[in-house]
């Protein structure tokens, strides 16, 4: 199926909503790309920590607890300002949902600056079954929050 792109700048400490929810549900995505690039690459000394949620949040942290079945994707990118980088990503593919999604960043470095993200969702459409599965998944991890 298509793909969808979605691309922002997020403040250090930030959260961003993806509106994907619909009214029937019918159409589910899957994670095929993030990626992070920072706001003066090569410039900045920078620690940043991305990850994407399925259920809206409250803050932004740096740690990343893989055990949270509310995350579905996690960038570590770090540099240092006229150094060499570091890049490390981990999305889980195999999640499919059909709700929005919440992306939050911190800046674990000096003077905690902003980051460019960039998503890319494989729309899959969903039958009647795998709807109600992906909807009431979404609901019990807001329940159990």
């Amino acid at each position: 199926m298509a793909i969808k792109s979605f691309r922002g700048k997020i403040a250090h400490e930030g959260i961003d909503t993806i509106t994907l929810h619909t009214n029937t549900g019918s159409t589910g995505y899957k994670i095929s790309k993030f990626e992070l690039m920072g706001i003066s690459p090569g410039s900045d000394s920078v620690e940043h920590v991305a990850k994407i949620y399925t259920i809206p949040q409250t803050s932004a942290t740096t740690a990343i607890d893989f055990s949270d079945p509310t995350v579905i994707g996690a960038i570590f990118l770090t540099q240092s300002s006229g150094a060499g980088y570091a890049y490390e990503v981990i999305t889980f593919d195999n999640m499919i949902f059909n709700q929005d999604i919440y992306i939050t960043h911190k800046d674990n470095g000096p003077g905690g600056k902003g980051v460019n993200y960039h998503i890319e969702l494989e729309q899959v459409k969903l039958d009647l079954n795998e709807n109600t599965v992906a909807t009431l998944k979404d609901i019990r991890n807001i329940a159990s929050q």
